[in-house]
């Protein structure tokens, strides 16, 4: 063996020596170093203790709602922000905190600045590493007053004893060196130092830069509505364009593509209603966001809803809805999904598939109808279901699920009449797409 030879079989095995020491290293500094580290730096800064007078109290309310924090950190059956709540994601079950002030298993032992650290870096009050099932990703925006107001609120709950379940993440997804790594991937702390949302006096007017503020932090809208990359981490490339949620099943559509739920083309008005009623004229909300409007946007102030509205009016990325038409061809392309049309949908949906203003949605033109994506319109026909209850809208009509009625096959004709008539234009959808849906198992 020459010497160059040998020369370099050292280097090859110097170098794996220090790439598994810095491995070792950063294991090392993760699980024991990084905690120690964020903790004492949590020494150094100076706490700003929120009040807790009514008004802040009041205020914190206002913005639980806004977040939606009861529905995750609520078990079902259980007492309200107690946690324990299964969140599914790829990598396996997370399960939800204890909001209440009780002092063994919630919050009674945090200080406002804990809170805080929480919310903006995704830490605990001992410096360890949060879930980002928790999206702090998006709270990171959330101002210190907001999040002042917020804890006033969740101190005046009744403390529930309640520990939550141990996660279920497969190894070592769970662990601090996994966490730090991905942090150090995927986030970094959002600059609240400067005051870029709110009104500048209570007279100012909603604006795009409030609602920006209230979708992209409190409301972290960007969690459903943005694609993940293989590690979880949100696609900052592809924000807005659509993403199937963790269940494998809904799909939350791209808000920046008017054939989805763009929305630019709107009237801001439109826009408000549909958030805090749930329908605008013959436009429904259905699935995991009839949750939202039902659980969070309905309690939008009216200035806050408009500037919502005016926030998502931005996002478009310039693509255009197709058109639809008014007519139904004489010759269904599908005649026995015509048939069960008038059989089992026209009844509601309107034999033109025009809908019925406030009571049922019109099928023609219908941006869910024509998705590529069809898990939404598949899960809508298979499990039925109703929109919120607003106070505007109290009692919303429903749709009785089809499962137990209609076969794959008869699932097929039906959707493909819908989707081929009345000027709608979409790829056909096939036994399959209804099969993984009719299939999935329950989570």
């Amino acid at each position: 063996m020459s010497r160059a030879h040998f020369s370099l079989r050292r280097l090859v095995a110097l170098g794996g020596l220090l790439v598994a020491a810095g491995a070792v290293s950063f294991v090392l500094w993760a699980e024991y170093a990084a905690p120690a580290m964020r903790q004492a730096a949590r020494g150094q800064t100076v706490p700003v203790q929120g009040d807790s007078t009514p008004a802040t109290i009041q205020r914190g309310a206002y913005l639980a709602r806004l977040g939606n924090c009861m529905q995750c950190h609520t078990s079902r059956g259980g007492p309200a922000y107690g946690g324990g709540a299964p969140l599914t994601t790829p990598f396996g079950t997370v399960y939800s905190s204890n909001l209440t002030p009780d002092p063994a298993t919630g919050l009674g032992g945090w200080t406002s600045e804990d809170f805080w650290r929480a919310l903006h870096h995704g830490e605990r009050p001992d410096g360890t590493v949060l879930s980002p099932a928790f999206p702090y990703t998006s709270f990171t925006r959330i101002d210190r007053a907001d999040a002042d107001a917020l804890f006033a609120y969740l101190q005046t709950l009744p403390p529930v004893t309640a520990s939550r379940p141990a996660h279920q993440l497969r190894w070592p997804l769970g662990s601090q060196t996994a966490l730090n790594a991905w942090r150090l991937l995927h986030f970094s702390p959002a600059d609240t130092s400067i005051d870029t949302h709110q009104p500048e006096s209570v007279s100012s007017p909603p604006s795009a830069r409030r609602g920006a503020y209230l979708v992209q932090g409190l409301g972290h809208c960007a969690e459903c509505h943005t694609p993940r990359n293989a590690l979880g981490g949100l696609r900052s490339s592809a924000a807005w364009s659509g993403a199937v949620l963790p269940d494998g099943q809904w799909y939350a559509p791209a808000l920046n593509d008017a054939g989805e739920a763009g929305l630019s083309a709107w009237a801001t008005e439109d826009i408000a209603t549909l958030l805090t009623r749930g329908q605008h004229g013959t436009a429904f909300v259905s699935g995991p966001m009839a949750e939202v409007v039902r659980n969070s946007t309905q309690y939008l102030s009216p200035d806050d809803a408009r500037s919502v509205a005016l926030y998502l009016q931005t996002l478009n990325n310039g693509a255009t809805a197709s058109s639809a038409g008014e007519t139904r061809t004489s010759s269904p392309a599908y005649p026995a999904g015509a048939r069960i049309y008038d059989n089992q949908c026209a009844q509601c949906h309107g034999k033109q598939g025009e809908g019925q203003d406030d009571a049922y949605p019109a099928l023609a033109g219908n941006r869910a109808v024509r998705m590529a994506n069809t898990n939404n319109l598949v899960l809508a026909v298979l499990h039925g279901g109703y929109g919120p209850s607003t106070p505007a809208k109290p009692q919303p009509f429903g749709m009785p699920p089809y499962q137990l009625t209609l076969s794959d096959a008869d699932l097929v004709s039906v959707l493909n009449h819908i989707r081929s008539s009345w000027g709608n234009q979409a790829a056909p959808v096939t036994e399959f797409d209804i099969n993984k849906i009719r299939n999935a198992p329950t989570r």
